[in-house]
């Protein structure tokens, strides 16, 4: 069975930070042309969107999570079905996250989206206020109870690995400890050494595994990097990753096959941090930058250096009847949009504003069809994923700075707003 490979295509710049590129990487279900946007099938769904309905609107790949699946329907069911792509109907790459945000945002009372400022927000506005508590992290993993049904369990790097296993996609994380912008430097420090020793115990176990399940297709590990807004833990959390990599594959062991970056960041300083960490990088592994999807902040992140990344914003503000257009967002539960036949974007066209109208979405939100979510979320999708996939066209052809100026000087025009 083929294990994953990453082959480098076009460069956009060779600035200090900015390792923007194209690429290809190859996995046993298939190739992802990058950058790339990644949608989320948080429990082995996007959704209100059949896999059909997913790669219609051009996904490569899809992205599950552990802790979700672990919890329900249980990673040995999904391993009986023949792993995660073939229980859900999915042709085509995989990945699973190791389960490390699910159980410190929900457990530790972390609010959904983590807070990208802090001049704004004080520490209940990261945290969700005084809610009981339930995860508690030590240096060998964390104990934490089901925020379905108050259940206890207890997570570390092994357990991880053995449940991403199970789930079976071709690219895993390691197990990793996630930070806030509120927790001090002295904590990020910790944080930062455990989870570089975790990702040691993962890359054991990964091996392990990877021998005993000698049968099935080879899944890639990455490595997770921290170290919030600093650029020196960063760097210096980088370098631990790569020293255990190179002192896997000195014993004749599997590393690394790429790394995620993860963890909280101010928005305005996205691009830098990343760069903090691909300026470390080797340029031969891909990076997938976790959790982004503005369009400005994927600008920014793919001219720091990220190949693929996640994001369930999209598919969230999809089913709220938010929509993104190449003028900004709108609100099709707003009254404007009663009588107005027109498709979402007809100028970016697409399968929903081809043959759906903005006033038929907006009856169907107003009246609470699921319909109205479904429709929302592949518009959204498809926007997304062909930003991307226009990004990585000028890359290739050398007009990235127009495309870049055209697209955000419009998106973000003064007339445009969430609130349109």
């Amino acid at each position: 069975m083929h294990d994953l490979s990453f082959e480098v295509g076009a460069q956009l710049d060779d600035a200090p930070g900015k390792h923007g590129r194209t690429g290809t990487i190859h996995t046993p279900h298939g190739d992802i042309a990058t950058p790339a946007f990644i949608p989320v099938a948080t429990k082995a769904t996007v959704k209100t969107l059949t896999p059909e309905q997913i790669r219609r609107v051009g996904a490569q790949a899809i992205l599950s999570n552990a802790y979700h699946l672990y919890l329900q329907p249980g990673p040995d069911i999904v391993d009986e079905a023949g792993g995660v792509a073939a229980f859900e109907n999915w042709h085509g790459p995989t990945y699973t996250d190791s389960g490390g945000f699910q159980v410190m945002s929900l457990g530790v009372g972390y609010k959904k989206v983590l807070a990208m400022d802090t001049l704004h927000h004080n520490r209940n506005d990261i945290r969700a206020g005084e809610k009981e508590r339930l995860a508690k992290v030590d240096e060998d993993g964390v104990d934490f109870k089901s925020f379905i049904d108050g259940s206890a369990h207890r997570f570390t790097p092994e357990v991880s690995m053995q449940i991403q296993h199970q789930l079976g996609a071709d690219i895993i994380f390691a197990f990793d400890e996630l930070t806030t912008l509120a927790d001090t430097r002295a904590y990020q420090e910790h944080s930062v050494e455990r989870t570089r020793r975790w990702a040691q115990r993962c890359l054991d176990e990964h091996d392990r595994l990877t021998r005993e399940r000698a049968g099935k297709p080879k899944q890639s590990l990455w490595g997770v990097v921290q170290g919030a807004q600093y650029e020196d833990l960063r760097r210096h959390a980088t370098r631990g990753l790569l020293d255990l990599d190179a002192r896997a594959r000195a014993e004749g062991r599997r590393g690394f096959g790429g790394f995620g970056i993860g963890g909280a960041l101010e928005k305005e300083h996205l691009g830098t941090i990343v760069g903090w960490v691909t300026d470390e990088l080797p340029a031969d592994k891909p990076r997938h930058l976790l959790g982004i999807s503005e369009p400005d902040d994927i600008f920014a992140a793919v001219e720091a250096g990220a190949d693929t990344f996640d994001c369930v914003a999209p598919t969230r503000l999809g089913r709220r009847g938010g929509v993104y257009t190449l003028d900004g967002r709108l609100n099709l539960t707003g009254a404007r949009f009663k009588r107005d036949f027109t498709g979402i974007d007809e100028e970016f066209g697409g399968y929903v504003s081809e043959n759906y109208s903005r006033a038929y979405i907006h009856h169907l939100l107003k009246a609470k069809e699921f319909l109205a979510g479904t429709l929302c979320t592949m518009h959204n999708l498809e926007f997304m994923i062909r930003l991307v996939d226009n990004i990585r066209a000028a890359i290739q052809d050398g007009t990235y700075p127009e495309f870049k100026a055209e697209f955000l000087g419009r998106y973000y025009a003064p007339a445009a707003s969430p609130t349109q």
